[in-house]
């Protein structure tokens, strides 16, 4: 039943001990994604990928296709992009009108099978990533013999101009009036296709740190992007290369193609792309590299694709939230929130081992931008938001349902990211204003530095070069602050040493401390306010509430990592430094509060200037930060301002990054919870049902699935402390077997069937003890 309106009524599990152990292997095959008939064009794409390397795979015409994306390819630009489309064909070809067709993303195994037959001809194709090197595979099996001819095309053989809105793949955005394009390499080598682009020295980094006036440490700064090269070679054994250059235009994109064919016919058809990165000045240094992956790939071929499908059964074993199991009906919202919940970590799961964090605007999927919008006539390297842009309130959304998931290593592309920035971020302090800590702005780059649109070019005479000009962006310091607590929360999780982790995380904090410090002593005599506490102004909550003072994000991140920092094992600072964070946290303001229609609420900030986009930052401390929940003080006062904040009423929205849902079920709201995650993970009206967007973004709009996957675990279960509430937010009417994660190396698993739990695992044993329900009796 939903829980009563007036509070929550906690009862704890005593008798527990009368569900019987048991132990129940999820098998995510009753999700696997099925097509009959051929796709009409890439925007019709099925995902499939591995490791790091993402492809979206079709069938069109009788053609096999499919992009390449890899991640931590960046030219010279900053822009994210593909690494080439494939094209194959058979003759005879069972996929040209055949007599029949099948399409189908297998979720346990981790691949794509594709079927056809035409007359007696039969064969079936396996499309499949290689979990553990950079290999992509196109195995092909028939039952006569035929010929096969494969593709490498590329439309960036000539160099080109982006403009108007193509410019917002790249870093220049709308401020430069033309970007150029520099040609990849292509060409017919050893009976196989070479493909590679090596970065110039002079990149997009370079413009940036002249226009952000630090030339003066430019030798101090990391610089990823000089000499990045990156590429692959195609090749098929028993092929030989087709000399003949091919030309053509696939949508908005002319390209060249280099093939492939088989010597003669046969049964058996095997297409390998192995793919290389490295930052590298000479490139027969690089091509060393690539034939070493090259020769490593080919003495393990007979036990990767097990290693692979191996991988991706423990993958799906890890955790699970199937809904409505055994009632299989595409056409009930319910039955798809359980079946894109699945679709969506398959794509997460695709960027396992990636150099860089899943991106929120397309992960490793993007396909030609016309089929998401029409306006859009540019080739397939492109997104909004650009390419090597992580917008951190996009950003963490795609990463904190990875807790409860369990996938603790598929955290650490996230962490890194910070990490290797993080001396650049001290670096651009430390020039700017003289002191510590690490300055991480929104809209950053994967080099540390502001965006160079958004921190823009026609600035205003003495202002102060350390910020961005921007008025959606200005003082937006406070975002990585939840990346700090992700970091926290997995040590706290899994116990993992996250010690090489604790330099980011107090830099993080003594910037908040120093830098209001500093300013306030700029404005007046005094650094701190008549209580001793920090005056964190200007500040910003989200980007909606501007020139904000003691923004309610601000405080609430400082208030809630202090305190963790400090509830590490011992081993975690010395003395002084410990000393420090405690003085830090008693500087850090107290929450600001309103009264809103009649009730005390969260505010925003304590003042403000001006309110311009649509967040939710009075809920922060709801989400991600948990001063207020299931189980804690003054929840009244949070439900209050879902409830009654007149602002926080005019910008619910369930598309994209927002996150309404989770307030909802972290709140306890049952019933618009369900609402929002239905509406959050139902079939996004593609042909794949969980290429939601664009939203604010792009598509896949991967904030847009995250968000989905936290409120429908949070609704499932919630943490704090050590103790776990179990169906805090959980419908009667939703049968549901699940399996997640917890604290101190917690699993819960069980099932709610019918209004009531059958079956419920807590493993250690110990933890059942903890196990708090919110379910009560009439």
């Amino acid at each position: 039943m939903s829980p009563r309106s007036c509070r929550f009524v906690f009862v704890l599990f005593l008798l527990l001990s009368q569900y019987h152990a048991f132990s129940q292997d999820f098998s995510p095959d009753q999700y696997n994604l099925t097509w009959t008939s051929q796709s009409k064009n890439s925007g019709e794409s099925m995902p499939c990928g591995g490791g790091d390397i993402g492809l979206n795979v079709w069938v069109e015409k009788g053609d096999l296709l499919f992009y390449i994306s890899r991640s931590g390819i960046f030219d010279e630009n900053n822009v994210f992009p593909k690494l080439g489309r494939v094209r194959m064909a058979l003759s005879p070809n069972p996929f040209d009108a055949g007599d029949s067709f099948r399409q189908e993303l297998k979720l346990n195994e981790g691949y794509v099978e594709i079927s056809g037959k035409k007359g007696k001809l039969n064969a079936t194709v396996k499309v499949w990533v290689d979990v553990f090197k950079p290999v992509v595979h196109v195995d092909i099996e028939g039952n006569q013999p035929v010929s096969a001819q494969a593709w490498y095309e590329s439309w960036r053989t000539d160099v080109t101009e982006m403009k108007g809105n193509a410019k917002s793949a790249s870093s220049y955005k709308w401020a430069a009036p033309v970007v150029t394009v520099l040609p990849d390499t292509v060409r017919h080598e050893n009976n196989g296709v070479l493909f590679y682009h090596q970065n110039r020295d002079s990149t997009i980094f370079d413009v940036m740190v002249s226009q952000q006036k630090l030339d003066a440490v430019k030798s101090k700064l990391w610089n990823p992007l000089k000499n990045l090269t990156y590429g692959g070679w195609m090749s098929g054994r028993n092929m030989i290369a087709n000399p003949a250059i091919a030309s053509g235009r696939y949508v908005d994109a002319a390209f060249k193609g280099f093939g492939l064919k088989t010597k003669s016919p046969t049964r058996s058809v095997q297409l390998s792309i192995y793919l290389h990165t490295d930052q590298q000045s000479d490139i027969a240094v690089w091509k060393k590299g690539l034939l070493e992956t090259v020769a490593k790939a080919k003495l393990d071929e007979k036990t990767a694709s097990v290693k692979s499908l191996e991988w991706w059964k423990q993958y799906w074993q890890r955790s699970y939230i199937a809904l409505n199991v055994g009632k299989k009906d595409g056409a009930s919202p319910v039955w798809q929130v359980g079946r894109n919940f699945q679709l969506f970590r398959y794509m997460l799961g695709c960027n396992a081992f990636g150099t860089y964090p899943t991106k929120f605007n397309g992960g490793l999927f993007t396909y030609d931008p016309v089929f998401v919008d029409t306006s859009y006539h540019f080739n397939a390297d492109h997104r909004n938001w650009g390419g090597g842009i992580f917008t951190a309130q996009n950003q963490r959304l795609v990463y904190w349902p990875m807790l409860k998931s369990g996938d603790f290593d598929m955290m650490k592309p996230q962490f890194e990211f910070y990490q290797r920035i993080l001396s650049n971020a001290e670096t651009r302090t430390q020039h700017y204003w003289g002191h510590k800590g690490a300055s991480f702005t929104e809209q950053i780059e994967n080099f540390g530095l502001p965006n160079f649109a958004e921190y823009s070019s026609k600035r205003p005479a003495g202002y102060d070069p350390g910020l961005e000009y921007n008025k959606w962006l200005e003082y937006l310091w406070d975002t990585s602050l939840e990346f700090c607590l992700m970091i926290l929360d997995q040590q706290h999780f899994t116990g993992a040493d996250i010690r090489s982790y604790l330099p980011l995380i107090e830099s993080c904090v003594v910037f908040f401390d120093e830098h209001y410090q500093y300013l306030a002593a700029r404005r007046g005599a005094a650094k701190l306010d008549q209580n001793g506490d920090l005056v964190l102004f200007p500040g910003s909550a989200a980007e909606t509430y501007k020139m904000a003072y003691n923004s309610a994000t601000t405080v609430a991140g400082l208030k809630t990592v202090l305190e963790r920092m400090l509830a590490l094992p011992s081993e975690y600072g010395d003395e002084a430094q410990r000393k420090r964070w405690n003085e830090i946290l008693e500087r850090v303001p107290p929450l600001s509060f309103r009264e809103m229609q009649g009730h005390r609420t969260i505010a925003p900030a304590q003042a403000w200037e001006r309110i311009q986009n649509t967040e939710i930052p009075q809920l922060y401390p709801v989400y991600p930060y948990g001063i207020y929940g299931i189980g804690k003080p003054d929840l009244e006062t949070a439900i209050n301002t879902w409830k009654y904040d007149t602002e926080a009423i005019k910008n619910r929205n369930h598309t994209s990054w927002h996150q309404d849902g989770i307030f909802c079920a972290r709140l306890g709201l049952t019933e618009e919870a369900a609402a929002l995650t239905i509406k959050k993970l139902q079939d996004s009206g593609r042909r794949f049902p969980a290429f939601w967007g664009p939203g604010h973004d792009w598509v896949p709009d991967h904030n847009w699935g995250g968000s989905g996957m936290i409120g429908l675990q949070e609704m499932l279960m919630q943490t704090h402390g050590d103790s776990i509430y179990l169906l805090p937010a959980w419908p009667d009417d939703w049968d549901v077997q699940f399996k997640l994660h917890a604290p101190k190396n917690t699993v819960v698993e069980g099932e709610w069937k019918e209004g009531k739990i059958v079956k419920l695992k807590v493993t250690p044993e110990y933890r059942r003890n903890d196990v708090i329900s919110s379910k009560c009796d009439d």
